[in-house]
């Protein structure tokens, strides 16, 4: 009986549309081409931020005044700067009072930019491109300009606000100061500050409505949805990550906010009860010549954002990822 012998032609590499090719290694040189082209960009980090940060840091563990600023050899003190900033009471009172003043600005910035956005999507092309140049002058204004202009409407003597409110409410408000109260002070440094943000805002959250599909829209309007309703179960899970990432980059601008505070206590504002974490710092290092405080405080805030931009940084990729 005859054997059988295997007639099956020997395995042979596929190569049919649905195979799969081999990857191809890529060359050295392309390999490194991204991290070469980066090469220029880091250098100039380090030179602009990183050397100014390590200098920072290194003075906040030196008894650090005005005869070190003058060629004096500045003693190394390690922690004393930081133990002594830790525990000052005052130090905690601004940072309390700068956390709280970031996070009024934030949520007012936040509310009123998504309803202008929501705004922005009704209005028809004339009245749109009139509010966005509206938007666009408030927001490339600059910082100290802006206090300029709002001092003036919140004059004492000759303020408009202080005309209408007389005016309105039958009230004479001839003479009143704003800015020597703090509550009143931080209500005008509030609206300088949100009046400048709100446009970025707007712009960003206007650019993700017209991403929303209008089907999905009109779906749920039809199944009974209210505006509201649409916005939170529609809008807002679209557009969460970006919801996400402006709410970030306002609260790191509003906390690190600087300018507004310092102008409007030139004005008029009480230093002692009106400082944020920036003006303190400027007051402790150049007011008071103690550097080694001032770098400690500076450092600290370092600090404060670093932790708030790794979380901005996390999300970021987080939604690269999905």
């Amino acid at each position: 009986m005859a054997t059988l012998t295997s007639t099956r032609p020997a395995s042979t590499p596929s190569t049919g549309p649905g195979a799969s090719s081999p990857k191809r290694r890529m060359p050295a040189g392309k390999r490194l081409a991204p991290a070469l082209l980066l090469v220029p960009a880091i250098a100039i980090l380090i030179v602009i931020i990183g050397w100014p940060l390590v200098q920072l840091v290194v003075v906040s563990f030196q008894q650090y005044g005005r005869a070190q600023v003058f060629g004096q050899a500045a003693p190394f003190i390690g922690l004393g700067n930081y133990t002594r900033v830790l525990g000052d009471p005052q130090f905690w009172q601004v940072l309390a009072r700068s956390f709280l003043f970031c996070a009024v600005n934030v949520v007012v910035t936040m509310s009123l930019g998504t309803l202008v956005a929501l705004l922005m999507t009704r209005l028809n092309k004339f009245f749109r491109t009139l509010v966005s140049v509206g938007l666009l002058l408030a927001w490339a204004m600059p910082a100290l300009t802006a206090v300029i202009v709002w001092g003036w409407l919140f004059d004492t003597q000759f303020g408009v606000v202080n005309y209408v409110l007389s005016r309105v409410t039958g009230v004479d408000f001839t003479g009143h100061s704003w800015l020597i109260n703090p509550i009143s002070f931080f209500a005008v440094a509030a609206i300088i500050i949100v009046w400048q943000s709100v446009p970025f805002v707007a712009f960003t959250i206007y650019a993700g409505l017209t991403q929303v599909p209008d089907e999905v829209l009109e779906a749920a309007q039809l199944d009974g949805a209210g505006a509201v309703k649409r916005f939170r179960l529609v809008i807002f899970p679209y557009l969460k990550s970006i919801f996400v990432v402006v709410t970030i980059l306002q609260i790191i601008w509003d906390l690190r906010v600087f300018t507004q505070v310092f102008a409007l206590q030139g004005i008029g504002g009480i230093r002692e009860q009106t400082s944020t974490l920036g003006v303190y710092i400027y007051q402790t290092s150049l007011g008071t010549g103690d550097y080694g405080a001032g770098g400690a405080i500076a450092v600290i805030m370092v600090i404060i954002m670093m932790a708030i931009s790794i979380f901005y940084v996390r999300q970021v990729i987080k939604e690269e990822e999905l």
